[in-house]
């Protein structure tokens, strides 16, 4: 039977990624490494050189492998929830209107007008979206 292993995160800043999902999200950096070239860019399908760090972080039994790439990749475009594929990733904190002021200084940004007092929509610095709830959702789950 199949286990969820992580889901991969391509972001421009390694470091400012982690700070963002580690010290505003409660994640826990459980291991780094920069693996070589081949066979990676076999596997991802991209032509070397690829010089890829790559950092593994973890909350909840759920892993994010934030991966950079010592070049530019293509410009990301930004999606909507209707568009085929992982929309978002949504995380419940113990104090939504908390969290979200201290977004911006994470480098990341609010999405207000998506404000509906229960749930809110953010960016994390690479314009990922992510969904914040509160703790009492987990309940309703």
């Amino acid at each position: 039977m199949p286990v969820f292993n992580h889901v991969g995160h391509c972001v421009t800043d390694l470091d400012r990624a982690q700070r963002f999902y580690v010290d505003l999200l409660g994640f826990t950096l459980d291991r780094s490494l920069k693996p070589p070239d081949d066979p990676s860019a076999k596997l991802l399908r991209l032509e070397p050189p690829l010089g890829m760090e790559a950092r593994y972080l973890s909350r909840d039994g759920f892993v994010l492998e934030l991966m950079a790439f010592s070049r530019p990749g293509t410009p990301r475009a930004e999606r909507v929830v209707d568009q085929p594929g992982l929309t978002h990733m949504s995380f419940c904190v113990d104090d939504v209107a908390a969290t979200v002021a201290r977004v911006p200084d994470y480098g990341g940004e609010v999405l207000s007008d998506t404000d509906i007092g229960a749930a809110i929509f953010i960016r994390d610095p690479d314009g990922q979206l992510i969904e914040l709830l509160p703790m009492s959702y987990r309940d309703w789950i």
